[in-house]
């Protein structure tokens, strides 16, 4: 086990219906002048809206709406200009990931006298200035955005997606699982994929001797695994919803990492797929993640992934068999929630940008200090493998 600093200051308020009479108290202890962020018009539709808007009522609420998955800069930047013109005290996200990262970048923003853009090319940047505090709804389970430091933003113009980091975790989140009945299959499946993904990053990992991290991460991906198939079958399903919702904040908010050695190796890979393609986030990882998998087992990783089938899978056998076998289990789960498993499935049918894409996923992903580390010619191939 590796050295590792935990800190994380997020109030979690946990639980249904804690929004009509804690909302208010947790936003303006920072002031009066709230921004309002959210993305298009389903929380309208599902009348959470107007519960927040009454909420609020007596406040200075400013409204940023129209935040995109794959949250874009633009959004950042009208973020910064509303945050910088109305003085705002306090941002409010209400919506999944794309709109709390977005907000995240904003809360910087409203400090800096340039383009925000500045601010995902040199986190260290944000760490030089104030921050607006950050409270958010959540509204999707995935990310776990919801109680970390962090950001992914993405500036078509460019065809970058990056990661940004912040000084501050959001200061209040509120995780109402009855919020997420409405989600979709298709947003539901990706993001319970997306959970399971950032486990596997922080899972196969080349620290030895990590057994509080491992055994964290195999009691939340078997979690992921249970209750998935459940939400999709039965969206008004609690007991699904919470455990997926609890899974996601847990599974990134610094706890289940602390004393690992590597980088992410999927994330980076995948982000190159949205930002040159606008794709599901999700869904991408799904797609990549049992190619990767067989790309990094060999003799020195066989046991790893031993344990992952025998602890997660609960598969019996010789390490060599347990292994493969866990790989083709978690790539039939991954199917069995109803998403594409190729490229081809999502609308990319050609290389044409592979080699530009696998060059900046090992530069902007130091996939070099990856658990397996991958070379350009590694990236490709995945992705030739994954269409």
């Amino acid at each position: 086990m590796e050295n590792f600093t935990f800190k994380n200051a997020t109030d979690i308020r946990f639980g249904a219906n804690r929004i009509d009479s804690e909302l208010r108290d947790a936003v303006s202890q920072f002031g009066q002048n709230i921004l309002l962020a959210y993305g298009g018009g389903s929380i309208k539709k599902s009348g959470l809206y107007d519960r927040v808007i009454k909420a609020l009522d007596g406040l200075n609420v400013v409204e940023l709406s129209g935040i995109e998955p794959n949250p874009k800069i633009e959004s950042v930047r009208d973020g910064q200009q509303l945050a910088k013109d109305n003085d705002i005290d306090v941002i409010l996200a209400v919506g999944g990931g794309s709109v709390i990262d977005a907000v995240k970048l904003i809360a910087s923003s409203k400090f800096y006298a340039s383009d925000p853009w500045d601010l995902v090319l040199d986190s260290s940047k944000r760490f030089e200035m104030p921050q607006v505090p950050v409270v958010d709804i959540l509204t999707l389970s995935a990310t776990g955005t919801e109680m970390n430091a962090g950001s992914v933003i993405s500036n078509p113009d460019t065809n970058q997606k990056l990661d940004t980091f912040g000084p501050n975790t959001p200061a209040v989140s509120f995780l109402d699982p009855t919020l997420t009945y409405s989600v979709s299959k298709w947003q539901t499946a990706a993001g319970a994929i997306d959970i399971f993904s950032h486990l596997a990053e922080q899972y196969f990992d080349t620290a030895q001797n990590n057994d509080v991290k491992s055994g964290m991460i195999e009691g939340l991906m078997r979690t992921v695994i249970k209750w998935a198939p459940v939400a999709l079958k039965d969206p008004n399903n609690y007991d699904a919803r919470a455990n997926l919702m609890w899974a996601s904040t847990l599974g990134l908010n610094g706890l289940v990492g602390t004393g690992n050695a590597n980088e992410w190796t999927v994330h980076p890979i995948e982000h190159e797929l949205s930002a040159y393609y606008d794709i599901t986030h999700g869904v991408g990882l799904g797609i990549l993640t049992p190619h990767w998998m067989r790309f990094a087992l060999n003799a020195d990783t066989q046991s790893l992934f031993a344990n992952f089938g025998r602890h997660v899978w609960q598969l019996d056998g010789d390490n060599a068999t347990i292994a493969q076998a866990a790989i083709d289990t978690t790539a039939e789960w991954i199917s069995s929630l109803e998403v594409p498993m190729t490229l081809t499935g999502v609308g990319i049918e050609n290389n044409e940008h592979f080699e530009a894409m696998a060059t900046s996923a090992v530069s902007v992903g130091h996939l070099d200090h990856g658990f397996v580390p991958m070379a350009v010619a590694d990236v490709v191939a995945l992705y030739e493998a994954s269409i």
